[in-house]
């Protein structure tokens, strides 16, 4: 099992994950709510998005815009059942467990933190 360290380390790499970036707009929205909320924000996009065995419209339910947490969600490769699957071993066609869910949560928050600092 990687850490959110070796995580972020391997999505670098990838020349797809890696074109996302929090711009201006991004971080003063994030300033503004704290990042409480925004936390909480992506709990709510996981459990919604992702935590059902098999998400409405899998593949293409996470826009790519919109909102800091679905850049997030893209750049961690947490935007989808099949990403989640591919990147890291998520079983398919299962719900999310509530580890799971926060472990996706810490993934995007250590990437939002990353990107503001």
């Amino acid at each position: 099992m990687q850490t959110i360290d070796e995580a972020l380390k391997k999505l670098q790499k990838s020349s797809f994950r890696s074109r996302f970036h929090m711009n201006e707009e991004d971080r003063k929205y994030i300033q503004k709510k704290g990042r409480d909320v925004i936390e909480s924000h992506a709990r709510d996009f996981v459990r919604e998005k992702l935590a059902p065995a098999d998400p409405v419209n899998d593949g293409k339910q996470t826009p790519m815009k919109g909102h800091p947490v679905f850049k997030a969600m893209h750049a961690t490769a947490c935007c989808c059942r099949g990403c989640l699957n591919r990147w890291y071993h998520v079983p398919l066609h299962q719900p999310l467990t509530e580890n799971q869910q926060d472990r996706i949560v810490h993934l995007l928050m250590a990437w939002i933190d990353e990107q503001c600092n």
